[in-house]
């Protein structure tokens, strides 16, 4: 599971989260809303650990966060899957090895990483595609092909940072749903938005970032 105990952060002396204490277990969804600059990216960033909290404990499944390596960091992001807002694609590979760019530089077998990288773009409905570039594609079937990146190492938790950020409405139900079907097979989705319109009719655990605290937010049975 993922759990923060009594976690602070602070940007160059400006707080952004003060004494949050909350966790996440395998197979659940949860929004993580609040308002631009609450401090939503640095909540998922304390997960894969690329800041480490002012005070306070991470814990990432065997990973803790006053005692994680440099050289650990790796490992600990393969068992998550990170969805960015801006893509990140490469501009001059095809769908196929941009999904399979990760496998790649761990080492995994061409045979594998062809059966691996497949399967995870037939999961978000991409298969037809995999031989275009990112320029040739749609927002939202872009935002499908980070959600298959991020799917192919099997992860037990993805992690998606406004994942619908730039997407018109009806593309964002689209994406949202399809985090959800990656949900129901079993992979943990923490999603962070600015949206919350978007998020409050999907019957489904909310934490609201305010003023650098956390609150969960009881959700209406619909």
């Amino acid at each position: 599971m993922i759990r923060f105990t009594d976690v602070s952060f602070a940007y160059d002396e400006h707080p952004v989260l003060d004494n949050i204490s909350f966790e996440v277990k395998p197979g659940e969804f949860v929004f993580l809303v609040g308002q631009t600059g609450s401090g939503k990216s640095t909540i998922l960033k304390l997960m894969y650990m690329d800041l480490k909290p002012t005070s306070g404990t991470v814990v990432v499944g065997k990973y803790l966060s006053s005692t994680i390596h440099r050289r650990t960091k790796p490992y600990l992001r393969r068992s998550l899957g990170i969805i960015f807002q801006d893509y990140r694609l490469f501009d001059d590979r095809d769908v196929f090895e941009n999904v399979a760019f990760a496998l790649h530089v761990t080492g995994v077998k061409r045979t594998e990483i062809k059966k691996r990288v497949l399967h995870a773009l037939a999961n978000v409905g991409l298969s037809h595609l995999r031989n275009k570039l990112p320029a040739e594609l749609s927002g939202g079937e872009q935002q499908r092909v980070v959600t298959a990146r991020a799917l192919v190492n099997n992860p037990t938790f993805l992690l998606a940072d406004e994942p619908t950020g730039n997407l018109d409405p009806s593309t964002s139900r689209e994406i949202l749903q399809l985090l959800k079907n990656i949900n129901t097979r079993g992979t943990a989705v923490i999603m962070a938005t600015h949206n919350y319109e978007l998020v409050r009719r999907m019957n489904e655990r909310i934490l609201q970032v305010r003023d650098g605290k956390l609150y969960e937010v009881e959700v209406r049975q619909r």
